[in-house]
């Protein structure tokens, strides 16, 4: 069966997985881990993407971003193409970095947006780097939560939607953090990132499948009913 092109809809939240190859890592220190935060944000304006939220782990990076146009892509290519010879030259080494073609889904904003930033700030607690998402240094949790400002993020309407003022909003994003997301909403999210599926309830797919020939998500398996004669 021939593999589906990447799902991406200009206008629409896209949250975005790159792994290293088989586990590897991806960043080695600081350096690499300030390189690769200055590519993303120096692309974004070049390839018009609005990133509203990123965490980075030694052997990954999680994005939320909302391209204006087509080149959601070519953002992404782009940077991992320039990364990946600057890593390599660095360190030594030849080959490839990433685990494949970058992961990604298409969410309903109203739904899934603010649960994904969440999802994304509680990747290092749940891979055992840290005791709470503040102690991470690398993801825009800070951000939203008041403890320092990040130029590269732009906070999507949501977020601006939990508060009168700054200081309101970031007590509702952190208490939003404080209390997750819930298993069925991680795993649709997981699944949804991994396999390429939109995300949201049935009357967002059906507008979003008119703004795109791709399908949204997987059939099930089997061959059609036939229909049976009376």
């Amino acid at each position: 069966m021939a593999r589906l092109p990447r799902l991406a809809v200009p206008g629409h939240p896209h949250h975005i997985l790159l792994r290293g190859n088989a586990g590897q890592p991806i960043v080695r220190d600081d350096a690499d881990r300030s390189l690769l935060l200055q590519l993303w944000g120096e692309y974004a304006q070049a390839y018009r993407v609005a990133l509203h939220a990123w965490v980075l782990l030694d052997d990954q990076v999680q994005l939320l971003a909302t391209p204006e146009d087509d080149a959601l892509s070519q953002w992404v290519q782009a940077i991992g193409r320039r990364y990946v010879r600057y890593f390599n030259d660095r360190h030594g080494r030849t080959g490839t970095l990433w685990e494949g073609r970058y992961r990604s889904t298409v969410l309903e904003r109203e739904r899934y947006l603010l649960a994904c930033m969440v999802h994304m700030d509680l990747q290092p607690v749940a891979s055992g780097l840290v005791a709470r998402p503040a102690d991470h240094r690398w993801s825009s949790h800070a951000h939203y939560a008041g403890a320092a400002f990040d130029r590269l993020v732009t906070p999507p309407a949501e977020y601006w939607a939990l508060g009168n003022t700054p200081f309101a909003r970031e007590a509702a994003y952190a208490e939003l953090v404080h209390r997750g997301i819930g298993g069925a909403t991680e795993a649709a999210l997981v699944d949804a990132t991994r396999n390429g599926w939109a995300l949201g309830s049935e009357a967002f797919l059906q507008t979003l499948q008119g703004q795109t020939e791709r399908r949204l998500h997987r059939v099930k398996a089997g061959r059609p009913r036939k229909s049976q004669s009376v």
